[in-house]
């Protein structure tokens, strides 16, 4: 994925919807001035700590900060929201 410039260049850069057939939430997206956050039920965080860290990024209980200069790697948000989708039950 390219470093996008700004809100719109990120979301049109993000990959295919990696589960197409949830038909509840269990990921949603919020960009502020500084940062950007994916959040997701917490047992997805938790589950995935180790590999958050490695990435250098800062996770909070129920979601994970991020800057578009350096953005979630797409392979961990894919993991993150398959295993929010399974705490979710869908």
């Amino acid at each position: 994925m390219t470093t996008p410039t700004d809100h719109d260049a990120y979301i049109a850069a993000a990959p295919a919807r990696t589960l197409p057939e949830a038909d509840k939430v269990i990921a949603s997206y919020a960009a502020f001035s500084r940062q950007c956050g994916l959040y997701l039920l917490p047992g997805a965080t938790v589950d995935h700590s180790e590999e958050i860290a490695a990435a250098d990024l800062k996770a909070t209980k129920t979601g994970i900060t991020f800057t578009p200069r350096k953005p979630l790697p797409d392979e961990l948000v894919e993991r993150l929201v398959r295993a929010s989708r399974s705490e979710a039950g869908v």
